[in-house]
């Protein structure tokens, strides 16, 4: 008995059933928000969105897409559905109780004459 195993690439969208739309959201792959980790720094950033069927499918794109001058050491990849972020609307009640702790921000400190670079 053969396995035959299906490889898509980017662009590829599969068999669509006859009589859909092919611009159906059934029919299309998931959006992946892709951070890349330059060679001089230590932090992922996000670099773009492309679409793929699955993480696998979206490293070997973003590898293609957004790394092609080899200035990446690591991409992340991550679904978009699974992204959540706060409302700029809220910014005012999710920060107010950073307010209150004066201790985070020492202003009120007196630094020696003998510390120059602070």
């Amino acid at each position: 008995m053969k396995t035959y195993i299906t490889k898509y690439f980017y662009g590829d969208y599969g068999e669509i059933e006859a009589g859909s739309s092919s611009n159906s959201t059934e029919h299309q792959w998931p959006l992946w928000e892709i951070f890349i980790r330059s060679k001089q720094g230590l932090d992922h950033k996000h670099v773009g969105s492309l679409h793929a069927a699955d993480a696998q499918m979206a490293i070997e794109n973003a590898r293609d897409v957004y790394t092609r001058r080899m200035e990446g050491v690591s991409i992340w990849v991550v679904e978009s559905k699974y992204i959540t972020a706060s409302n700029p609307d809220e910014a005012g009640e999710l920060y107010e109780p950073a307010k209150d702790k004066i201790y985070r921000h020492p202003t009120f400190y007196q630094l020696p004459n003998e510390v120059n670079h602070m």
